[in-house]
């Protein structure tokens, strides 16, 4: 490609939520002036959601360096942290992710349907306010199509659930009245960002209980909740109905001492799922009257039945995708060819009515129905003409042969080829 499409991204998959919130970018209408003044790029597509933090942009030279300093500038970190929990893809790489992220291959909950809308709004954002332009409006929207393409043909969206939200499907099932009951979630990892979404999602309220009141309030500014101090939760276990426990210790931290106390100032039931790996509810608490416990193996086990279908889709949908990058991947080579096959035809054409009029005068027809024949009979010779080495131009674009574009422009007087358009 004449010009170079790159992709900077930092996620779930390198960052847990508490280093990844860090990275996230306040003023989005002022970090696309930054992007775009400071780090060589033409045009540019950020996508946040709480999972992911990632930039698109269309460059002919840019500087890897000077995204990592702008972005850096922009959050308040240094440059270092980049090195650790950015991924960077370029081109070819660039565009295959970007179609697994529309068909759904490289969410937290495979298949998942929200990015998919999220990635729609950043397009439209971007758009918006002229950050990004042809190359990436294009891009956007032939990979958006694919995207729900893939999701419709294979449905891969249909019936998912992740251990997240299968936890509060069973609070659900389990509680009467949740939305009245007082709801606590004990960690800040990738389970607990499952369980903060899916309750985010059904309007439920909760607490989040974290080790440090800090990493608390990082995640509830980006996943929803109310931070609370880890010391009053394991001293108030009473105040709750329901608790997520998604954490790690070397101890139980939900112990059947604690739990015990707590039912006996308690009128209703209490559930509690365990979601941590090791477990950090004791056992022994199931055996407490009023209290229903489960553990991520028997949670897991559901989501496991649900996910083997859509896991049996994964290699058909990477095939397609494969396929798709390399009709994707000549598109946008296409465009590099556009602006001269663009002035070609506008010359052409301008051309074509000045000596159309010309003739038509040392004629003298006034028979609108003669010039209309006329004018037709020069459009048509025009086509002929001009319609096989443009499209000729166009092919040698799509197959990466720039020397062609480059040859046809200095053929055709066109000055503008190394302008970025």
């Amino acid at each position: 490609m004449n010009q170079n499409i790159i992709n900077a991204r930092v996620t779930f998959r390198n960052s847990p939520i508490h280093i990844l919130e860090k990275f996230t970018i306040k003023n989005m209408e002022n970090a696309y002036e930054q992007f775009k003044k400071h780090s060589g790029l033409d045009e540019c597509v950020i996508i946040q959601t709480c999972n992911r933090i990632e930039l698109f942009g269309k460059s002919k030279t840019y500087d890897l360096d000077k995204i990592k300093k702008t972005w850096a500038s922009l959050t308040g970190l240094e440059e270092e942290v980049f090195d650790e929990n950015m991924e960077f893809g370029e081109n070819q790489e660039a565009l295959h992710h970007l179609l697994k992220l529309t068909s759904g291959l490289d969410s937290m909950v495979l298949g998942e349907e929200q990015i998919l809308g999220q990635i729609k709004n950043s397009i439209t954002s971007a758009r918006e306010i002229k950050a990004s332009g042809k190359h990436l409006n294009t891009l956007f929207d032939k990979a958006i199509r694919i995207g729900t393409r893939i999701r419709n043909s294979s449905g891969i969206s249909r019936g998912g659930i992740s251990v997240g939200s299968m936890a509060v499907k069973l609070a659900e099932e389990n509680i009467d009245e949740l939305k009245t009951k007082r709801i606590l979630l004990i960690g800040a990892g990738e389970v607990s960002t499952l369980v903060a979404k899916s309750l985010q999602r059904r309007g439920y309220a909760f607490d989040v209980a974290s080790r440090t009141i800090g990493r608390s309030q990082a995640f509830c500014e980006t996943m929803g909740g109310t931070p609370i101090k880890f010391e009053e939760v394991l001293s108030g276990f009473e105040n709750y109905n329901v608790l997520f426990v998604a954490t790690t210790a070397p101890y139980f931290l939900v112990t059947h001492e604690k739990i015990t106390n707590a039912m006996k100032d308690k009128n209703n039931g209490m559930m509690i799922l365990d979601l941590s790996n090791p477990r950090t509810v004791d056992e022994k608490v199931a055996t407490i009257g009023g209290v229903k416990l489960m553990n991520l193996d028997q949670i897991a086990e559901m989501v496991e039945k649900n996910m083997k279908t859509r896991l049996n889709k994964v290699k058909t949908i990477e095939n397609i995708i494969n396929e798709e990058v390399a009709v994707l991947e000549a598109s946008m080579k296409r465009l590099d060819a556009e602006p001269l096959v663009k002035e070609v035809f506008k010359n052409i054409e301008n051309l074509r009515e000045k000596e159309l009029q010309k003739a038509l005068q040392m004629l003298g027809e006034k028979d609108e129905k003669k010039i209309k024949i006329i004018e037709e009979l020069t459009k048509a010779v025009v086509e002929s003409i001009v319609s096989t080495p443009m499209n000729n131009i166009r092919k040698a674009s799509e197959q990466g042969k720039p020397d062609v574009v480059k040859l046809a422009s200095k053929l055709f007087d066109y000055k503008k080829q190394n302008q970025a358009d």
